[in-house]
């Protein structure tokens, strides 16, 4: 599933973009890990980017990028997107 997207090589990593809505306010410089999406924690999430769907449902998304706390999940294609722009550092693990 995590390999359908392609990374979008016209993308401009620009507050242009129709993805873009300010979450450099939240986002920018923050950790995260790659993560299978955990439906206990809450049924379903959104891409902070795209609004792609994260659930254990037949053809949700079911793993992708997160804050350290799995509040804010970033599907494979718009982290690919913005990785350079909001400079990113994923980690394995969650801390602690």
């Amino acid at each position: 599933m995590i390999n359908e997207y392609k990374v979008n090589l016209n993308v401009t990593n620009d507050k242009n973009d129709w993805r873009f809505m300010g979450q450099d306010e939240y986002l920018m410089n923050v950790k995260l890990m790659y993560h299978f999406y955990d439906h206990t924690i809450r049924d379903h999430d959104h891409c902070e980017f795209c609004m792609k769907k994260f659930s254990n449902n037949t053809g949700d998304l079911h793993e992708g990028y997160c804050t350290l706390d799995e509040y804010c999940w970033i599907c494979e294609r718009c982290y690919n997107d913005f990785r350079k722009m909001f400079m990113w550092e994923v980690v394995k693990h969650k801390p602690g």
